[in-house]
C-alpha cells in the first residue's frame, strides 16, 4: 500500500495543468474509438443506464458516453484533469482507485482506459475488488490497457515529470488476475507497437 500511495503522488505531479491541456488537443486513435464504439452497442444492448469512469483524464470518454444515453459519472486523481472534465459539465471527483467514494453496486458500468496500468501489480487484487463491489450483479467492465509482457517501474524517459510509474502484463496473467471477481465477456489483443506489446481490450462482467 505505501507504494501505491507513493505512485498515486507522483501521477498527480505527472498529470498537471499543461499534461491535461495537452491532452485535451489530442486526437484519439482510431483503434480506441472502435473499442468505446463496441463497448457502447454493448451497454445499450443489455440496457445499462450508468457508467462510471475512472482515470477519465480530460472526459472525452465520458462525454461520448453520455451523450449515447448513460448517466455518466467521472473521477480521476488529478484535480486539473477533473477541472477539464467540469468544463465539459461532466459529473466529475478528484478520486484514485482505491478511495472511489461510492456505495457498493452504484453502477451499470465501469470503463477505465490506460489508467489502470499505473498500478503496482501488489495492489491489483484490492483494486479489482473494489471495482466489481461498485457493480451491480451482471454489471460490466471495460478495462483496457497495453500489455503482452511482464514489465514494471518508473519510466525514466518519460515526457511527463516527475516520470510515471507503469505496471505492464501478458494476456494470461491478466486473464488470470481478473478471474476472482470478473466472468470474462471478450478479450482482444490489438497489436499497436508490433514485437514490443498490445493493447489488451477486455471486457468483464461482475458475476450475478
Amino acid at each position: 500500500m505505501s507504494e501505491y500511495k507513493q505512485v498515486i503522488a507522483t501521477l498527480r505531479q505527472s498529470y498537471n495543468r499543461e499534461k491535461a491541456e495537452q491532452r485535451n488537443r489530442e486526437a484519439k486513435s482510431p483503434w480506441k474509438i472502435t473499442e468505446r464504439q463496441h463497448f457502447l452497442e454493448l451497454l445499450q444492448q443489455e440496457k445499462k443506464v450508468s457508467l462510471l469512469e475512472i482515470g477519465a483524464g480530460t472526459g472525452v470518454d465520458s462525454l461520448f458516453f453520455r451523450e449515447h444515453g448513460l448517466r455518466v459519472v467521472s473521477t480521476d486523481l488529478s484535480p486539473d484533469m477533473v477541472d477539464l472534465c467540469r468544463e465539459k459539465g461532466l459529473d466529475a471527483h478528484v478520486m484514485d482507485f482505491l478511495n472511489l467514494d461510492f456505495p457498493a453496486h452504484s453502477f451499470d458500468a465501469i470503463y477505465a482506459l490506460n489508467c489502470l496500468l499505473h498500478v503496482p501489480t501488489s495492489d491489483l487484487p484490492l483494486v479489482f475488488q473494489k471495482l466489481r463491489d461498485l457493480l451491480r450483479p451482471g454489471g460490466l467492465f471495460f478495462l483496457g490497457v497495453y500489455g503482452g509482457f511482464e514489465e514494471e517501474g518508473i519510466y525514466e524517459d518519460d515526457q511527463h515529470q516527475p516520470p510515471r510509474f507503469f505496471s505492464h502484463h501478458t494476456d494470461d496473467f491478466m486473464r488470470q488476475a481478473t478471474a476472482p471477481y470478473f466472468d470474462l465477456v471478450s478479450f482482444k489483443a490489438i497489436p499497436v507497437r508490433p514485437q514490443y506489446w498490445h493493447f489488451q481490450s477486455i471486457i468483464l462482467r461482475a458475476r450475478v
